[in-house]
């Protein structure tokens, strides 16, 4: 039997979801998939979905017509990395300085990938990174 290739979703819980959803939509300009009062899901580049989840609206899981999702979600502070491509990290600075989003640290890896961290509007670090930090990019 072969391993799970990718990571599908990756889910941060957040206390607002109107404000949560304004901010990714507006920084990364992912297509919204799904949307409702407790969760909405990205699309990131057609392989990866970004969940956020408003914390606490599930504490009984979900029932749907087709199955049931237990109870889940993440108590504070999470980190998500999206990969860019070097020649574009200057540009991403630029945007995130145009959004009044502080850059709360800036980086060389020793093997050459940079690394820009900031934070959402729920205090989850976010991380701009680029080729060259792990052996697989």
């Amino acid at each position: 039997m072969s391993s799970p290739i990718r990571i599908l979703e990756t889910c941060l819980s957040v206390q607002d979801l109107p404000r949560a959803k304004k901010f990714y939509a507006d920084l990364f300009e992912y297509p919204l998939m799904s949307s409702d009062q407790r969760f909405c899901a990205f699309d990131i580049g057609g392989e990866q979905i970004l969940l956020l989840f408003l914390s606490g609206s599930d504490p009984d899981g979900t029932t749907l017509p087709f199955g049931f999702i237990p109870p889940h979600g993440a108590a504070g502070v999470s980190h998500v990395a999206f990969r860019v491509p070097a020649e574009r990290l200057e540009e991403w600075k630029v945007r995130l300085r145009e959004r009044n989003i502080a850059i709360e640290s800036e980086f060389q890896w020793p093997k050459g990938g940079r690394s820009v961290y900031f934070r959402d509007p729920d205090n989850h670090l976010l991380e701009l990174i680029t080729p060259g930090v792990w052996p697989n990019y």
